[in-house]
């Protein structure tokens, strides 16, 4: 059986892994062996973090939260058993992007939930 050249496919898969490489540091946006292997790594990367971000902005949102209803007499856990005793119905994005730009408003929630409690 003749040996049969990579040619037109090989060349366009080669393009395509080297093209998502580009930026890489060294070698592997220039080498097609370990531009592969960094772009699957990558790939991993990307899939994992996707799902982790949900995760650290929802840390983030939290400790806000806790950091602006101490400042109003509660913590994070009272504050959010207060809400959801006077049925304020308001995500943790929401509380605390009001705990960033609208003290006086989360101040309120504040009082409303101490008043459930």
């Amino acid at each position: 059986m003749p040996r049969v050249k990579g040619g037109y496919v090989a060349r366009r898969r080669r393009k395509r892994v080297l093209k998502l490489a580009k930026g890489y540091r060294g070698s592997k946006h220039r080498l097609f062996k370990t531009a592969q292997e960094q772009v699957m790594k990558s790939l991993q990367y990307a899939y994992r973090d996707r799902r982790q971000r949900k995760r650290e902005f929802r840390k983030l949102w939290i400790a806000r939260i806790n950091a602006a209803a101490r400042l109003n007499g509660l913590s994070y856990s009272r504050m959010m058993h207060g809400l959801k005793q006077g049925d304020i119905q308001m995500n943790r994005k929401m509380l605390a992007d009001l705990a960033v730009n609208d003290e006086k408003a989360f101040a309120e929630l504040a009082e409303k939930a101490k008043s459930n409690l």
